[in-house]
């Protein structure tokens, strides 16, 4: 698969995509699900950044304390919700605020943060423009952002976005019982603003938002449809088609890593 640009290739856009290729990235599901951390890992590593801000972290952020304290990174966790942010482990700066709000980069501090990063959060935000914005100005001149989400038009989440939320909470829960409200990975209304990996939908946004350089990476597949024999090979044949053939339209997950 290619990967897109804001614009021509310099020094800083090939270092983003040279740690992506030493990860050995390929476009199937299971690698933007188990390499999100190396990511993370590897862009700090590779362009020494320290400071690190979680959005929508809640009660899961990606390291624990002595992960962090060992990689020697300063991280704050983010999250809308006070209730989420303070199932967190302890060992962290807390932040609770809106991400796409116009206060969030009075309160997060601006030019403040050398990484920033989320998974699965952008879905769930009305309006995505704004928390690009908001990720862009809180960023020191040269930081990074990494956002991992679904994208449309995949069929769990065009299905999700047409359902009444009760009823897709419901099918969710039936299906995935880990999923409910009281487990550890409860659903949150989803919005799919700006989730595609689609370059000509995302890069007028980012420019917009004051990035000077992109790269988003498609993936295919998800195991959604796993429990429903037929359905399942049927819907893994077409998504193996829509991989090998680069449709972005029915991608069902994207990196977007974006350099201020």
């Amino acid at each position: 698969m290619t990967d897109a640009l804001l614009q021509n290739p310099s020094s800083r856009t090939f270092d983003i995509r040279k740690i992506v290729a030493d990860l050995g990235y390929p476009s199937h599901w299971n690698w933007c699900w188990e390499n999100y951390k190396p990511t993370v890992i590897e862009l700090s590593r590779a362009r020494g950044l320290r400071r690190h801000l979680e959005i929508g972290a809640g009660r899961d952020p990606l390291f624990q304390p002595g992960e962090a304290a060992q990689l020697g990174l300063d991280i704050t966790l983010n999250d809308i919700s006070a209730h989420e942010l303070s199932l967190a482990p302890s060992g962290y700066g807390k932040v609770v605020c809106d991400i796409a709000s116009p206060q969030a980069p009075d309160i997060l501090g601006r030019d403040k943060y050398d990484l920033v990063y989320c998974r699965m959060v952008m879905e769930h935000v009305p309006n995505v423009a704004a928390m690009w914005r908001n990720i862009n100005a809180i960023l020191a001149p040269g930081g990074v952002a990494l956002a991992f989400f679904p994208t449309l038009y995949a069929a769990p989440y065009v299905l999700n976005s047409l359902m009444p939320e009760k009823l897709s909470r419901f099918l969710l829960e039936t299906i995935f019982p880990e999923r409910k409200q009281d487990g550890g990975d409860p659903k949150f209304p989803a919005y799919y603003n700006y989730c595609f990996s689609s370059e000509a939908r995302m890069m007028p946004m980012l420019r917009q938002a004051g990035f000077s350089e992109a790269v988003i990476l498609p993936f295919w597949g998800y195991a959604y449809f796993s429990k429903f024999p037929g359905v399942k090979q049927v819907d893994a044949a077409f998504n193996r088609l829509a991989e090998r053939r680069d449709w972005r339209s029915v991608s069902s997950f994207a990196y977007v890593i974006a350099t201020k």
